[in-house]
């Protein structure tokens, strides 16, 4: 059975993602087979894996850094917000539902048993298992039933680490504060913090810190400095969506929809120095963009009403009428077309039909059950600005209700306006490069000024710096003590 550590947070967004990440590549590195785990995640950036389920991108992004292939025993919940009362219930990577939260509350017992098999199971052929924690254990209203802090680390006799922001302030308050409002059982779990996004000296900490393990009886396992590493992000809390990015050379506007998903389909574009990926939610933020991107979302009927009533439809339709490059992928390909229709109710009253932005010949008919594929392949002939993707290798995934053609090619479209099903489209090598290369030639400039990247030389070097830090700012030994194995 394999040996497990839990990394906890006073809050969400404290860093439990990137320092289970961190972890992760730190026990690969020194031989163990390890596995992530999160009983219960609540995101709208989701994957599916090459069995066809449905799991948290925050995992796969941890199964990267353990070197392994991502796995929906991994993550054996997932909650896709739908409203502001409910989600999309994902057991075992398979749909299990819409459900308010009230209703999910009540029944959470009926899925204990799906978090236990998954791990056990996991357990049985992994060294180690690196399990995240969601949100902050003193959320004592939500303590009964608990499957994912404290509740889980009981079930699987978990020693825990404690994160807490210090970016955020008061960081002293948020570690003690939190092991304060727990019960003696629990509090014997911890057995380290961590004060995490750290900026500055150290040494000025110094009279805290001992402070802080006098007060909370478990010694300081770390300080970890803000670490500035290019990782897929969980959620909506993404630094991408709130940094000030200028127009470049190259500028690429992606709508910012009020329930945006897979939002890291735009990651390879990031990359290059010279290339701009801005999040824009009103007209007058959008300005004149190269490239038009509406990205995936969890509501496709209620985003294009808002698309609609910000404006924002209106720039779009001007924009393709000018020749500007605009991209639809899952969601967002969806609005392109004539029209959306909803028979039985997936999104909106049963019987819903309305009008897209009319870009692209074709409807979409939305249907009770949900396309879970990954896909790969070759771009067939590609017509307009992007003719150079034809004949490109082309690899993604697949994640939707709605039915829009009998044949799902790759890649849709014609002239300057384009859509996709596929997720990850631009992953693949040379794709970004080729549509980099097109908008180039469209506006005149050598595309060398943009420069190159190896996106998977790229991903694999940010891990091993997550590690590299990891290993300098926690105090290792201390966690090889917590898990009983050898450094």
């Amino acid at each position: 059975m394999a040996k497990n550590i839990m990394i906890q947070g006073t809050m969400s967004n404290a860093g439990k993602t990137l320092l289970a990440a961190g972890l992760c590549r730190v026990l690969k590195q020194d031989g163990y087979k390890t596995a992530p785990f999160k009983s219960q995640n609540m995101a709208l950036n989701s994957f599916i894996t090459a069995s066809g389920g449905e799991m948290g991108r925050a995992q796969v992004v941890q199964a990267e850094a353990a070197g392994i292939p991502p796995d929906v025993r991994m993550n054996p919940i997932l909650l896709k917000p739908t409203t502001d009362m409910g989600s999309q219930v994902i057991v075992n990577g398979i749909v299990h539902g819409n459900m308010r939260a009230s209703e999910y509350y009540r029944r959470k017992p009926e899925f204990f048993p799906a978090v236990q098999a998954a791990y056990d199971s996991l357990a049985a052929t992994f060294d180690i298992i690196v399990i995240e924690g969601a949100g902050s254990p003193a959320e004592i209203n939500l303590k009964q039933d608990d499957i994912v802090n404290m509740g889980l680390a009981k079930m699987v006799d978990a020693p825990v680490l404690l994160v807490g922001d210090i970016d955020r302030g008061g960081v002293f308050a948020q570690l003690y504060g939190t092991i304060a409002l727990l019960d003696e059982e629990e509090k014997k779990r911890i057995k380290g913090v961590v004060i995490n996004k750290f900026r500055g000296d150290r040494s000025i900490l110094a009279p805290g810190l001992a402070q802080l393990e006098k007060l909370c009886g478990v010694p300081v396992a770390g300080v970890v400095p803000y670490l500035h590493v290019d990782i897929d992000d969980e959620d909506s809390l993404s630094e991408r969506f709130t940094r000030d990015a200028a127009a470049k050379l190259i500028d690429i506007a992606v709508i910012r929809l009020p329930r945006i998903s897979n939002f890291t389909d735009l990651g390879p574009f990031e990359r290059y120095e010279n290339v701009s990926v801005r999040y824009v939610e009103n007209t007058r933020g959008l300005g004149a963009p190269d490239m038009i991107v509406i990205p995936g979302t969890k509501s496709t009927i209620g985003d294009l009403k808002w698309l609609r009533q910000s404006g924002l439809e209106a720039a779009v339709k001007q924009a393709a009428s000018r020749g500007t490059l605009v991209v639809g992928i899952c969601g967002g390909y969806q609005m392109l077309g004539r029209s959306i229709t909803d028979p039985k109710g997936v999104e909106a009253e049963p019987g819903t039909k309305i009008a897209g932005l009319g870009l692209l010949d074709m409807d979409t008919v939305f249907h009770g059950e949900k396309v879970q594929s990954q896909a790969k392949g070759v771009f067939g002939a590609v017509e307009g600005l992007l003719a150079p993707l034809s004949g490109m290798a082309y690899e993604g995934y697949e994640i939707h209700m709605g039915r829009s053609q009998e044949t799902r090619p790759a890649l849709t479209g014609q002239d300057s306006v384009y859509g996709t099903y596929l997720h990850g489209v631009f992953d693949a090598p040379g794709v970004a490069d080729a549509v980099l290369a097109a908008l180039c030639g469209k506006k005149g400039v050598d595309p060398s000024q943009l420069g190159s990247f190896d996106p998977g030389a790229y991903r694999e070097r940010q891990y091993d710096l997550l590690a590299d830090a990891v290993r300098a700012n926690l105090d290792m030994e201390l966690v090889y003590r917590i898990l009983g194995v050898k450094n």
